[in-house]
């Protein structure tokens, strides 16, 4: 016995500190790149909401949209992502796509930000169909251009300067600085968190196949979350904006099956993180259910070409042209934008 739990500590040491180094060679990369999705089915998601409200069940779009759907992301810096802050990013990318295609993009290269989205497809799947951008006058402007799916550019100074002055902030478009943690305050969580994982994380390890190595790593969902923020407890005031965070008492309801996270590496890099839900459902009929990031997923921003640059004050005045144009009322016309 004694001899088996230390092959099993062990074990559980050669993982972890695979994992740590996958992650601390992320932390040293100026760019990074991943793709979130849910590997699901409609019936699975609809089962998931089995005991909604009749008239408020999930719609089979939607089902069908949330089961296909993946987002993408990159970001590019210029200095190691860990030591990165929001004046160090040079560009970043984000792109929702869907069974239909992507759905909505949006890039942030040099002063701009860039938009493009299909206002059409998003329309049909969330039961709101939008005006063909033809049915628009040319008064439309902007907002014709945006339902046309063509990529526009807005200067991201307007956008935060609007920002602020519709959250009725204080010296709207200057932001303020950002909330870091120190250096001290890091190892503190760093060795909080690698506590609670050294005590409930089991770890496993087999071989993949193209030299690929997988790590598997289960642990009681409730226990896992609930002795995090035990840890985190103490360190509340010490993190950005007091932030508070849950107590035991909030995890009460939440099932306490063994949930494993798949983390996959190769040549010592994370290439996929796999993380089975399923049990989390208590849900027979729930077959399958798996978040998975996939590593260099994403794409690099670069500043998409003939994207014609507009002013925000544009999208809203064609966006209200644009119902009067249609001869939908304004009530009716918002309710199709909204889904």
């Amino acid at each position: 016995m004694a001899g088996s739990a230390a092959c099993g500590t062990v074990e559980n040491l050669s993982a972890g500190q695979k994992l740590d180094q996958a992650v601390e060679k992320l932390g040293k990369e100026r760019s990074l790149s991943f793709e979130l999705d849910l590997d699901t089915d409609a019936a699975s998601l609809k089962a998931l909401d089995a005991e909604a409200e009749p008239g408020e069940e999930m719609p089979e779009e939607v089902a069908e949209l949330l089961s296909d759907a993946r987002i993408s992301f990159s970001v590019q810096s210029k200095k190691p992502i860990e030591e990165s802050g929001e004046k160090d990013l040079t560009a970043m990318a984000m792109k929702f796509s869907g069974q239909d295609g992507d759905l909505f993009e949006y890039r942030l290269v040099g002063d701009y930000t860039y938009v493009r989205a299909d206002l059409d497809a998003i329309g049909r799947m969330s039961g709101g169909p939008m005006p063909s951008a033809d049915e628009l006058p040319d008064s439309a402007g902007a907002f014709k251009k945006l339902l046309a799916g063509e990529w526009i550019k807005i200067s991201t100074k307007e956008l935060k300067e609007t920002s602020g002055q519709m959250s009725g902030a204080e010296g709207a478009g200057e932001p303020s600085a950002e909330p870091t943690l120190d250096a001290r305050t890091q190892k503190k969580l760093t060795r909080a968190l690698r506590q609670v994982i050294a005590r409930q994380v089991d770890f496993t390890t087999s071989e993949g196949p193209d030299g690929t190595e997988h790590i598997k790593a289960t642990a009681p969902f409730r226990t896992l979350m609930t002795e995090l923020f035990d840890e985190l407890g103490p360190l509340t005031e010490q993190l950005p904006m007091g932030a508070e965070t849950p107590t035991a008492k909030d995890f009460k309801d939440v099932p306490n099956e063994k949930v494993t996270a798949d983390f996959t590496l190769k040549n010592g890099e994370l290439t996929e993180v796999s993380v089975d839900l399923a049990k989390l459902a208590e849900n027979a009929k729930v077959k399958k259910f798996a978040l998975v990031l996939r590593l260099g997923g994403g794409e690099k921003a670069t500043a998409p070409a003939n994207a014609t640059e507009v002013r925000i004050d544009e999208i809203v005045e064609g966006l209200f042209g644009g119902f009067a144009a249609s001869g939908l009322g304004e009530e009716e016309f918002m309710e199709g934008i909204e889904g």
